[in-house]
């Protein structure tokens, strides 16, 4: 009788396990950058984990390199209207649809990978409130490895800057280079290279990761880090989808959400490291601002802040306020 109850129980358990997981979804995730970037790495770790957590019950297949056609400011509507179930976004590129999500890119209000974590954690709670907004569900973040200025010719001083043509990933970005007397540049990233082939730009506001993915000791000489910010990727899924799953899968997305956050903010300290001594293996120059330029960007930098907290709302506001020096 006791085996027979074992047995009983043992099916009815696996009944309920069946039942939590008894709809099969496969959903396409856009990811903006390459097969070799680590974001895009990350999301496919993320998409085993989601498999592995529910028994094999949701699938996510990760795009790289924007190939299913959206790469840059149109991403929330894309998200938000299910043209794709979910993707990999660059916060800044859409901080235009969302004021909020351009607080990760503001210009040198954070200088470290601790603080930078600390600035998220605070402001967490306001990107998932404006994603779903745009309804779609926050799952996870990660910063990209502190943004410097590659270029042709070494940075010194303001005067280094005036008619720079850079490319910058937002606007954030393209007011700070401006102040600075710069011409900032926008375009795809698939257009980078090419462009500083071919002189239509001749420098790139970027991280020493994405200049090591872009080969770029090829067309540029120098590293400088200004530690402009800490730009924010992050991944979300529509609300619909969302709905769609049941709670087990639910919880088991949001866990490998947490599990691939943690290991893509370790990911992004570790590859800033790693790919500077690639750079610098080829030739390339890795330096500091002088005490001129410090001073000349930390006045830029103040502007835009100034700028943007007064279009903030009161709690972006109150989250700022703790981190402006």
């Amino acid at each position: 009788m006791g085996v027979r109850k074992l047995l009983v129980s043992i099916l009815a358990f696996l009944s309920l396990s069946v039942f939590a997981f008894a709809q099969n979804f496969t959903l396409n995730l856009n990811a903006i950058y390459g097969p070799t970037s680590f974001h895009t790495q990350g999301a496919m770790k993320f998409a085993k984990l989601v498999e592995k957590y529910t028994n094999g019950s949701v699938k996510i297949v990760v795009h790289p390199g924007g190939s299913l056609g959206f790469k840059g400011p149109e991403l929330l509507k894309a998200v938000k209207d299910a043209q794709v179930p979910m993707s990999d976004i660059l916060m800044g590129v859409v901080a235009g649809s969302e004021h909020v999500f351009g607080i990760s890119s503001l210009p040198r209000l954070v200088s470290n990978f601790k603080e930078a974590r600390a600035l998220y954690e605070d402001c967490k709670p306001l990107y998932e409130k404006a994603a779903l907004k745009w309804n779609q569900k926050f799952l996870y973040a990660a910063p990209w490895p502190p943004s410097g200025l590659v270029t042709k010719k070494e940075i010194k001083s303001v005067a280094d800057l005036k008619g720079l043509k850079t490319r910058t990933y937002d606007k954030n970005g393209a007011k700070f280079l401006r102040e600075l007397g710069g011409s900032p540049v926008s375009m795809p990233w698939g257009e980078v290279y090419s462009s500083l082939r071919t002189g239509v730009i001749d420098s790139v506001l970027t991280s020493t990761e994405s200049a090591k993915n872009g080969k770029f000791w090829e067309v540029l000489k120098y590293f400088t880090n200004i530690y402009y910010a800490f730009p924010l990727n992050m991944v979300t899924i529509n609300l619909d989808y969302w709905k769609a799953l049941s709670k087990e899968q639910q919880k088991a997305m949001l866990k490998a959400a947490k599990e691939i956050e943690e290991m893509q903010w370790k990911n992004s300290k570790d590859r800033y490291f790693s790919a500077a001594k690639v750079l610098e293996e080829h030739g390339m120059i890795i330096n500091n601002p002088t005490p001129e330029l410090e001073k000349a960007m930390d006045k830029a930098a103040k502007k835009i802040i100034d700028e943007f907290m007064s279009k903030a709302k009161s709690k972006e506001r109150a989250v700022l306020e703790k981190y402006i020096k």
